[in-house]
């Protein structure tokens, strides 16, 4: 999750896991890449923005996608620098910075759980997101 004077960056994912829903920048480490590196590399690759003053905010274990279980750490961060761009449009739709109480939806599985942390200081969730998604 970027911050940005009290707004969140989102964008609207295109592919079949989420597809349709609103989720931050993100993605998979590489081997031997830190939490915080691979959120740096992922947000320049996907929205082409510097991010500052990470920190981890949860770990969720999630298996709320048909055929898709992931353990996901949650980062937060400061909008460094920069203009946003939809560098991977086959991805998602594009990009904008977002009230925190007027989220688009449906959010991706597992961002709920970020705003819920934040609110809480609750680290660790488990299955949570099987329950979420369920329920749509």
């Amino acid at each position: 999750m970027i911050f940005k004077d009290g707004k969140v960056l989102m964008g609207r994912r295109l592919n079949a896991h989420g597809g349709g829903e609103f989720c931050g920048p993100g993605g998979h480490l590489e081997f031997g890449e830190s939490v915080e590196d691979c959120a740096r590399r992922e947000t320049k690759e996907e929205a082409g923005i510097e991010i500052d003053n990470l920190r981890k905010l949860c770990v969720t274990n999630m298996r709320g996608y048909k055929g898709r279980h992931y353990i996901d750490i949650g980062v937060i961060a400061d909008w460094k620098s920069g203009e946003v761009q939809n560098l991977e449009p086959h991805k998602r739709d594009g990009w904008d910075w977002y009230d925190v109480d007027d989220l688009p939806e449906p959010l991706f599985g597992v961002d709920p759980i970020y705003f819920e942390a934040i609110k809480t200081g609750q680290f660790f969730f488990e299955d949570v997101v099987s329950e979420l998604v369920d329920a749509r």
